[in-house]
C-alpha cells in the first residue's frame, strides 16, 4: 500500500466511501496555511470514536467525500500563515477538524499547544482531544473544588484517563469504573482513589458501598445509554452530570424529574472554535504547563504503523485497546 510522493506532494488517508472499508491512501497536494493557521509535519496522530462516526457519516461533522480523517496530531510547523502563535521549527501537538491521518495537516493556532522537549510525538499526539475534553469538563463546564468525589465511567479510555489525572489534580477523590481488572490498575496507576469493575456487580451498588451511601458530586459519562441512568441514581444532593459522549452506542433520555428531586445539572461537554477560541487558547497554554511539569502522563495502548490504519481504527471499534490508540505517520 506504500504511496510514493513527488515534490509538493503528500500521502494520506481519504475516505473515498462510507465506512472504514471506504479509506485508501493516495498522494494529494500539501495544503497551505492561512491566517492564524499551520502546516505541521505529522509525526503522529491519534484515533478518536470521533473518527469512527465520520466515516460512518454519524458524527455532527460531515465533510464532504473525498476527505483525510483524522482530528489529533503532534508534530513539527514547517510554516506559519499571518498572526499564527507558533513559527517553524516548533513542536506543537493540535486538533483539526479533518486531515491529520496524512503527512502534513492545517492546524488553527488556536486548537494548538507547545510540546515539552522531552515528550516523544507518540505522547504528544495523545493530548490536545482527550485532555481539552478533561479540563473543559472540570474547569470549564463545571468547577471540581478539592474533596469533591468524582466518579469517571470508562475510565481506562483516552477521555477517561484524561479526566482521571485532571480531577486529581484539583484535589479531588476520584472514582474510576472500568471493565477488568487490568483496566482498573491502569486507572490506580493515573492517580485513581478507588476503581469499580464493571465485570464484578452493579455499578450502582459497589459505588454507594464505597460512598457509604452517599453518592459522588460529579459523574464523567462518555459511555451514555444505561450509564447514565446509573449516573443519576449515583449523584449526590446537588451533584452535576458531564455528559461528554455516547461511546456505547445509545443516547440516553434523561429523565427531568430525576435532575428536579436533588437539584442535579446535566451539563454537555463540548467545544466549539467560532464560540471558544479564547477558551481553547487559555487551556492549550494550561495543558503545557501540566506537560512540561510532569502533572499529566497520557497513556498510550497502542502505536500502528501508517498503513495500518484500518487496523487501528478495527481495534478501537471492538474497545481492544487502552488509553490512546496511537498512529505513526512520520517515516523513519
Amino acid at each position: 500500500m506504500a504511496v510514493q510522493t513527488s515534490p509538493g506532494g503528500m500521502r494520506a488517508w481519504r475516505s473515498l466511501a462510507f465506512g472504514r472499508d471506504g479509506l485508501e491512501v493516495a498522494e494529494i497536494p500539501r495544503p497551505a496555511p492561512g491566517p492564524g493557521e499551520m502546516l505541521v509535519r505529522v509525526e503522529a496522530a491519534a484515533l478518536n470514536f470521533a473518527d469512527l462516526l465520520m466515516l460512518d457519516d454519524r458524527y455532527q461533522v460531515r465533510p464532504e467525500r473525498p476527505f483525510t480523517p483524522g482530528q489529533e496530531l503532534a508534530g513539527t510547523v514547517i510554516e506559519a500563515g499571518a498572526d499564527a502563535p507558533f513559527s517553524a521549527g516548533t513542536r506543537i501537538a493540535g486538533k483539526a477538524e479533518t486531515g491529520g491521518f496524512a503527512d502534513y495537516a492545517l492546524v488553527r493556532g488556536d486548537h494548538a499547544l507547545a510540546v515539552p522537549q522531552d515528550f516523544a510525538a507518540e505522547t504528544a499526539a495523545a493530548l490536545p482531544v482527550a485532555y481539552t475534553t478533561a479540563l473543559v469538563a472540570l474547569t470549564e463546564s463545571t468547577v471540581v473544588k478539592p474533596g469533591e468525589r468524582v466518579l469517571v465511567l470508562a475510565a481506562a479510555g483516552g477521555v477517561g484517563l484524561a479526566c482521571v489525572e485532571v480531577a486529581k489534580h484539583l484535589g479531588a477523590e476520584v472514582i474510576a469504573a472500568a471493565g477488568g481488572a487490568d483496566k482498573c490498575a491502569l486507572a490506580r496507576r493515573h492517580g485513581a482513589d478507588a476503581t469499580v469493575d464493571y465485570r464484578h456487580g452493579s455499578l450502582v451498588e459497589q459505588v454507594k458501598t464505597l460512598t457509604k451511601g452517599r453518592g459522588v458530586d460529579v459523574v464523567v459519562d462518555s459511555l451514555g445509554g444505561e450509564a447514565t441512568r446509573d449516573a443519576l441514581r449515583l449523584l449526590a444532593w446537588g451533584g452535576r452530570l458531564l455528559v461528554t459522549g455516547f461511546s456505547g452506542g445509545a443516547i440516553p433520555q434523561i429523565p427531568a424529574n430525576k435532575l428536579l428531586l436533588k437539584r442535579l445539572s446535566a451539563i454537555g461537554v463540548y467545544f466549539h472554535p467560532e464560540h471558544d477560541a479564547a477558551m481553547l487558547v487559555r487551556i492549550g497554554q494550561k495543558l503545557s504547563e501540566m506537560a512540561a511539569a510532569g502533572a499529566i502522563t497520557p497513556h498510550v495502548g497502542a502505536v500502528y504503523a501508517f498503513d495500518e490504519l484500518p487496523r487501528a481504527l478495527a481495534a478501537l471499534a471492538e474497545r481492544a485497546t487502552t488509553g490512546k490508540v496511537i498512529l505513526r505517520v512520520a517515516e523513519e
